[in-house]
C-alpha cells in the first residue's frame, strides 16, 4: 500500500481514493490526522523547537559559511534535474 509523506496509509487506486474523500466530505467516515496516539503536548512543543532551530542555526553561521552552503544546496537541486 502507498505511503504518503508523513508515512500514513493511502489507497492505491484513483477511484477508491476518491470514493474515500466523498465518504469524509458526507460525514460517512471520520478524517484522521498524523497526531493520533501522540501526545499533544509533545507535539506542540517539537513543533515550536523546530520553527525556533532554523533561525538559531542561521544566525550563528557567517556570510561564508552560509554561502558555502547555499552553493552546494544549488549545485544538489541542479544535479537531480538531470
Amino acid at each position: 500500500m502507498p505511503k504518503g509523506p508523513k508515512g500514513e496509509k493511502r489507497k492505491a487506486d484513483v477511484i477508491g481514493n476518491a470514493v474515500h474523500v466523498m465518504r469524509i466530505a458526507t460525514g460517512q467516515v471520520e478524517e484522521t490526522t498524523g497526531h493520533e496516539g501522540k501526545d499533544a503536548v509533545a507535539v506542540a512543543r517539537g513543533k515550536r523547537g523546530g520553527a525556533r532551530g532554523g533561525p538559531a542555526r542561521a544566525a550563528n553561521l557567517s556570510p561564508a559559511q552560509r554561502a558555502e552552503i547555499a552553493k552546494t544546496a544549488a549545485q544538489v537541486r541542479w544535479r537531480k534535474g538531470k
